[in-house]
């Protein structure tokens, strides 16, 4: 499901809202999300999983098309962890 079919979904449910009012619920939700994320905190959803962020180290890697050797930097990634519902909903 995409951005786009969520705020659908949700409209179809909620039609006493509007989409516009819909489009800024979610775009807040994601944005908070990205927000916590960035401040290297933790975002849990109970019942769904958490987001958080975890380091990589800097390492030497290649450009899988040329074969050149490539420096990438130290960074930090996303990383989402699904909950213990989440995961048992998926394996029925």
């Amino acid at each position: 499901m995409i951005r786009s079919e969520l705020v659908q979904q949700l409209a179809e449910e909620n039609p006493g809202l509007s989409l516009r009012d819909i489009e800024a619920i979610v775009s807040t939700f994601f944005d908070e999300i990205v927000r916590r994320l960035a401040e290297d905190g933790r975002v849990e959803l109970r019942g769904f999983g958490a987001f958080s962020t975890r380091a990589r180290d800097a390492r030497t890697g290649r450009n899988p098309r040329t074969g050149e050797v490539v420096e990438v930097t130290a960074k930090r990634v996303p990383y989402f962890k699904p909950g213990k519902e989440m995961r048992l909903r998926l394996n029925v």
